[in-house]
């Protein structure tokens, strides 16, 4: 098949209904149907509303992104599908979208990685040589250090959390400070009038007896408990100082563990990737302190770094012109897959 074969990708692995169309490493279309205001007054992703939320909008969006792009179904060449990790239920909706349209059209399905598919974003709208990479992947879900050899075969965690990720460390801290949510928007545009050096909260993992044991490891219970012992304590606090504070120290762990990684590796790219790579603080201090390091950033575009089809279009599209044989029929979604398996 050409390397410049038409992908449609699918995305449903959490509260964002997506599709996406790329044609090689060119964007055609992105189209993405959130559920997240009906979540909002729960604090949280709550499953069984967004597996319904899913099935209303799948062929919407579907329709959608093939005018977006300007094609019809019967010129995609393949179809990509997030297989996992997500939730099991969102995740079947969308697999089994997916199969559907793959039997019917008769074309090619790839079952993706989406932790694989948040990197392979970068690929887009550009010929940048894509590995090796050091991936600093962050979301609500994941906070994970990775060595990219190969996008779709060779992908190595050397690093992950190990409590709380660093999205839902923002998600908590919103919630302990008043603020709506989704919490990684709420407090970085709350960190905006705020003073991020006003109180030196913890960097877990960071001092030389912790990095022995967990050189690329992250832990962000303990400065959670941290604001909430503060608020607790002193409820008269500044909350945009706390909210400056609190953000500042996840950004400063996330880069030193990154950067260390990078260093360390001799590899001199670095991809920021998920849906924290949208925070405004972690971009400014990223490219300060990679251009310092004298280390190649990447971050995607702030609408590609949440849940996107886009990104499941991209890494299906690289394995198409990587040669990889298609999934087999009747893709099994999975919760909790690794991210040692780019492609199911």
């Amino acid at each position: 098949m050409s390397t410049d074969a038409l992908v449609l990708g699918i995305e449903t692995s959490c509260d964002e209904t997506a599709v996406g169309i790329v044609r090689g490493r060119k964007l055609l279309a992105n189209v993405i149907s959130s559920s997240v205001e009906e979540h909002a007054r729960f604090g949280g992703v709550i499953p069984e509303i967004a597996s319904r939320a899913h099935l209303e909008a799948i062929q919407s969006v579907i329709k959608q992104a093939l005018s977006d792009a300007k094609v019809s179904l019967k010129d995609i060449d393949a179809l990509a599908v997030t297989a996992g990790p997500g939730l099991i239920g969102a995740l079947i909706v969308g697999t089994s979208a997916a199969e559907g349209l793959a039997l019917g059209l008769e074309k090619p399905l790839y079952g993706v990685n989406h932790l694989s598919a948040h990197i392979a974003v970068d690929s887009l709208d550009s010929d940048h040589k894509l590995d090796p990479a050091i991936a600093l992947l962050v979301s609500g879900g994941h906070s994970s250090i990775l060595q990219v050899n190969n996008l779709t075969s060779d992908v190595k965690t050397i690093g992950t959390t190990l409590d709380d990720a660093a999205g839902e460390a923002f998600d908590k801290v919103a919630r302990i400070l008043g603020l709506p949510f989704p919490g990684g928007p709420s407090i970085d545009k709350e960190s905006e009038n705020g003073d991020p050096t006003a109180i030196l909260f913890p960097r877990s993992f960071t001092l030389p007896k912790d990095t022995e044991k967990h050189q690329y490891d992250f832990s962000f219970s303990g400065v959670k408990t941290a604001v909430a012992r503060l608020m607790e304590a002193t409820p008269s606090q500044n909350r945009a100082d706390v909210a400056a504070s609190f953000q500042e120290a996840v950004v400063d762990v996330l880069l030193i563990k990154a950067l260390s990684a990078a260093k360390n590796s001799g590899i001199e790219h670095l991809i920021i990737a998920g849906g924290v790579a949208a925070n405004r603080r972690l971009r400014q201090l990223a490219q300060e302190r990679c251009e310092k390091a004298k280390i190649n950033l990447r971050i995607p575009p702030t609408k590609l770094c949440t849940d996107n089809g886009a990104m499941v279009a991209a890494l299906g599209s690289l394995a198409v012109s990587a040669g990889i044989a298609p999934s087999a029929v009747g893709i099994s979604a999975s919760s909790s897959s690794g991210i040692n398996k780019p492609i199911f």
